[in-house]
């Protein structure tokens, strides 16, 4: 779907526990993400996540966070999790997005800022959008680093783009002026701790988002 003036979408990443899942998709949020990746401290198990996308409207994308996953363990994921997308965030080969699509899945590729790949390495993907964000520290992921979105505007006139990596209700709407996405992704920045996500915070970046209206011909993911 095309608008020319519009508000980005929402996706809340991390999720853990059902009742937090449920009340942000009662608020509006429109894609919910459940990391697959172990050592990551918002780590789901299959039944954990089932259960989530079982307790979610259908209107809300249910997303899969994976790295460097198989063909085989993101399909045994989205069959038994009943994912809707999957969001591949590390070093995926071109090849596995192809085949991720012919499974009429909404296939995200994470690009990354200090990291491979890149956003210069868009054109080798045939994802249905990127996730831009840092990608320094530790772990694959924001690592809830800001860094100069501006720099992702010229990149989101030409691909689908959902923003991520440091944002918060307090820097959201100049995160969304400067780099105009079509959707933007937060985790840490609306959590008590790690994997456990405040309503309130929720509510304040939703709030901030639904404040930012910006023309531009957006593309809704979700």
């Amino acid at each position: 779907m095309i608008d020319t003036t519009y508000t980005p979408q929402i996706k809340v990443c991390g999720l853990k526990r059902v009742e937090e899942a449920v009340e942000c998709a009662t608020i509006g949020v429109n894609a919910i993400g459940m990391v697959f990746y172990p050592k990551s401290p918002r780590w789901v198990t299959e039944e954990e996540a089932k259960t989530i996308s079982m307790a979610l409207p259908q209107e809300v994308n249910k997303v899969g966070v994976f790295v460097d996953a198989t063909f085989a363990t993101i399909m045994r994921k989205v069959e038994r999790c009943r994912l809707t997308a999957v969001q591949l965030h590390h070093r995926e080969s071109p090849e596995l997005v192809r085949r991720l699509r012919n499974e009429k899945l909404l296939v995200i590729k994470a690009l990354f800022i200090e990291g491979i790949p890149s956003m210069e390495n868009a054109s080798e993907y045939d994802a249905s959008a990127f996730l831009v964000e840092c990608g320094q520290g530790v772990l694959p992921g924001g690592n809830a680093l800001e860094w100069n979105w501006a720099t992702a505007k010229e990149f989101g006139e030409k691909h689908p783009l959902i923003l991520a990596g440091g944002l918060a209700a307090d820097n959201v709407s100049d995160a969304i002026i400067t780099s105009t996405p079509d959707a933007v992704d937060v985790s840490s920045g609306v959590e008590f701790k790690p994997g456990g996500k405040d309503l309130n915070k929720v509510k304040a970046f939703m709030d901030a988002v639904s404040k930012c209206s910006i023309e531009k011909t957006a593309r809704r993911i979700f």
